[in-house]
Parts: structure tokens; sequence; C-alpha cells
């Protein structure tokens, strides 16, 4: 957790009676969250440059409504349950607006094959939009929708940019469920798989998860560089083999650069579909 002194935590004066304490319950709830780990009240009065009683008081006002529990055995904060499904159902939405569901439909146009996208959450793939190729038999994912992540192209991603201390820590708390007879199950040929998608920055799953059906993914990231999420396509082998999947790479990847511009920059064009021109340059 990084205080900054320079933003201190006060209502302004012209504020309406109770703003105070809804900018400060919002401003806490926003802390817990950035943290790495549970934080206590000290912690947050000491960030916030709130009173401790203060703190202590919104704080147990949030837990009682819900948006925040205790650590287990413990009495410091987490987020609760309820305020991750509110956080989810945000995500969802921001993605379904037409300018970033727009750059979906323009992949669907491109490639003739359905768009995901999706990011991790708790251990699991988590789809937030998807739009359907005009195929018959398609597969329904509806957004909120849940995969895992060993066996899908989106979870690989993220699992491939995760450390090796965390990497570690997640496949000794996840089942390496055998899905298909291509279901990478075993650490160890997972985790070469993952050099190869760190090294080439795309991701295939060739029916890993579901007989049939092949994707494949590429990233989508913060202008920090961190992953944020994936943008994939999925099709039925028999239309779509692991190796023509690959020549889809240059359209992900330029819609890829269109979604980040899209979530990330204030300034960008709105999520437009991206040009021929950025097209040929990828």
């Amino acid at each position: 957790m990084n205080g900054d002194s320079s933003t201190k935590d006060t209502a302004k004066d012209d504020a309406p009676a109770g703003a105070g304490s809804i900018f400060k319950a919002l401003r806490i709830l926003e802390r817990i969250v950035d943290s790495s780990g549970p934080v206590s009240v000290a912690q947050l009065a000491t960030i916030l440059n709130y009173s401790k009683p203060t703190t202590h008081r919104i704080a147990t006002f949030l837990e009682e409504f819900g948006f925040l529990e205790r650590e287990p055995g413990g009495r410091r904060f987490v987020e609760s349950q309820r305020l991750i499904d509110l956080a989810l159902k945000v995500l969802m939405a921001a993605a379904q607006r037409p300018n970033r569901h727009g750059i979906l439909d323009w992949v669907v146009e491109q490639t003739g094959e359905t768009c995901n996208f999706g990011i991790m959450h708790r251990g699991e793939l988590v789809y937030l939009d998807r739009v359907e190729a005009e195929w018959p038999l398609g597969l329904r994912f509806e957004p909120g929708s849940r995969v895992p992540l060993h066996c899908t192209a989106i979870g690989k991603l993220f699992l491939s940019a995760l450390s090796d201390d965390s990497l570690n820590s997640l496949l000794r708390a996840t089942r390496l469920t055998k899905y298909t007879d291509s279901t990478i199950v075993d650490p160890a040929s997972l985790r070469a798989a993952l050099d190869q998608i760190r090294e080439t920055g795309l991701s295939v799953d060739n029916q890993e998860f579901m007989y049939g059906v092949v994707c494949i993914a590429v990233p989508v990231f913060d202008p920090s560089g961190e992953l944020r999420a994936g943008l994939a396509i999925s099709a039925p082998e028999a239309r779509m083999s692991a190796e023509h999947a690959l020549e889809h790479a240059p359209v992900l990847r330029a819609a890829a650069a269109k979604m980040q511009d899209a979530m990330f920059t204030p300034a960008g064009n709105g999520g437009a579909a991206p040009s021929e021109e950025n097209d040929k340059r990828s």
C-alpha cells in the first residue's frame, strides 16, 4: 500500500451533508482493494490521514452492510464477496459498452469466428463480454461465465504472467482437472507451455478444454505493461485448426491494442474498430 501525503482525503467544506462520510467510505474501500493483503484500522487511518475512531466507525459500517469482511481468525479487513460481485458487474457493464463491444464485433467480422474478452478472478477465467459468430451450434458462454485457467487460451495467458512464486502457490491450491485427452495436467509440462506463451505473446487452446474446439488469445495490457485482460477467438477444430488459428494473430493484436486504448486512455478514439493501416502494421 502506498500512502500519498499530497492528496489528503478531507471532504470539501461545501459538500452536501453526509458526502464527507461517503467519500471516506469509498476511499477506505479503494485502499483495501489496492492492498496486497488484509489491512488494519491503524494502517488505513495512517494512509488516509483519518482519525482511528472515524476509520473504525466507517469500516465497521461497511462490514455490517456486507462490503467488507474480517480476515479469517483476525481483525484486519479484506474485500467481501458482495464487493467482489459488484466489481465484476461493473467490469461486465463497462466491457459491453458500445465502444468496447464494437471491437469484439470487428474481430468477428475480420475472422468469422466468435470473440471472447475475459479476466482472471480468484483462480478462474471470467468472461466479461462475448460476440458470437454467425455459425450454427456455437458455444454459449454468457458474460459472467467462469472457466478454468490451465486449459483455456486466455486463462493460460494469465498464468504465464504470474511470478514463479505466485504460479507455484496457485498450482498447489488448484487441481489441474483433465477435461480432454489434450488437457495439460502435468505441472512441468504446463510450465513449459507457459514459457512459450511468454516468448510469443500468443496462447492457444488446442482442444484442451472442450473436444473439437480451438482457441487463440492475446493479452490486453494497461499502460504500465501489466496484463489486465485477454482477447480470444474460438471455433470448431474442423473449421479452425491450431495452425490456422495463428493466422488470426495480427487481427487479434490490432484489436487488443485498440481495447487497451479504449480501457486506459481517456484521450483515445473511443474504441473504434482498428483501421486497415493498423491491421497491416500488426
